[in-house]
């Protein structure tokens, strides 16, 4: 079949047909246009309320007719014109002050601020201790090596490194201080032990108070003050001497029985041995002094001779009538 003929048969065909309609049939489905009625608006206050509701069926309103805003017709409402309240101070300034930035540690710097404090626990409590404010006053306590058995520690505490009671932070310093003795001595001290108390070459004003040596002895753990064997007390002068008598009363009898004086620095070598025990030079200054005077006093007292008898008078009388 050619193509002449199988056009013109389907010409006929498409004329035997009902033409194809324009529109969808809108039955079922919802119409795309929507019919909006409006109540009729009187100004007569006779018309009752029912007629006012009462709306014409031939008032169609098409939507796709009705104007829309579009994005012109919108309101700014950035305007500055639109805010009332007075804008914050910070708007209002145009350039801002500089800043100063925060200064940054560097990691050496944080570990260096880390050694000036040391935690140390005293009685089940945490304590901190400022390492950096008893750092001139560190040389008060010391280790002597040990005696007897090669167990037993030397806990030197020399007084004339204490701070001055008139400096300004001296009660901050001494408290301090007192937390670094006590943890010092737990550290320092595993069996028994005696401590050497140096307490020459002192001025009163260094002396440590009562109440100082008071919180030293109740802080003491129950363990150091069992093994502490021996309390010696180098150059003990009048004031130390009141001080323990006051304090007797207060303190155990197996406590006041460990106290022990000694007059020279010969005399502690008689009891313990000196080898690793440290004395500061003020001391063995004092020590030669002291050794000195007694020598000179013992001189003089030979060259003076003994003293000359006194005769009783009463005596002399009757020697006389005797005769």
């Amino acid at each position: 079949m050619d193509l002449a003929s199988h056009s013109k048969m389907s010409s006929e065909e498409a004329e035997g047909r009902p033409a194809p309609p324009n529109s969808l049939p809108l039955q079922g489905v919802a119409s795309q246009r929507k019919k909006l009625s409006a109540p009729r608006i009187s100004l007569s206050l006779d018309q009752s309320e029912d007629d006012a509701l009462d709306t014409p069926d031939d008032l169609e309103i098409n939507v796709d007719d009705l104007d829309t805003p579009d994005d012109t017709d919108y309101l700014d409402y950035t305007d500055n014109e639109l805010d009332w309240e007075e804008p914050p101070k910070a708007s209002r300034s145009a350039v801002k002050e500089p800043c100063e930035p925060i200064p940054t540690c560097s990691a050496e710097e944080e570990r260096q601020d880390a050694k000036l404090w040391r935690a140390v626990i005293i009685g089940e409590q945490e304590h901190r201790i400022n390492m950096k404010i008893i750092e001139p006053y560190q040389r008060v306590i010391s280790h002597g090596g040990y005696y007897g058995n090669g167990v037993n520690a030397i806990i030197v505490f020399a007084a004339c490194f204490l701070p001055d009671s008139d400096s300004e932070d001296y009660h901050e310093v001494m408290e301090n201080l007192f937390l670094y003795v006590i943890s010092t001595l737990e550290l320092m001290v595993a069996e028994d032990y005696m401590i050497v108390y140096l307490n020459g070459a002192t001025p009163h004003r260094r002396m440590p108070g009562l109440g100082w040596l008071k919180k030293c002895y109740q802080m003491i753990d129950r363990r150091l003050r069992k093994n502490l064997k021996s309390f010696i007390i180098v150059h003990p002068s009048w004031f130390i001497r009141t001080i323990l008598a006051i304090t007797k009363p207060f303190i155990s009898t197996k406590f006041s029985s460990k106290i022990k004086y000694v007059n020279s620095l010969a005399e502690l070598q008689e009891l313990i041995p000196m080898e690793y025990v440290h004395i500061p030079e003020c001391i063995i200054s004092l020590d030669d002094e002291l050794k000195e005077a007694a020598v000179n006093s013992t001189v003089s007292s030979f060259l003076q001779g003994p003293e000359p008898t006194s005769v009783r008078p009463e005596a002399d009388r009757t020697n006389a009538n005797s005769s």
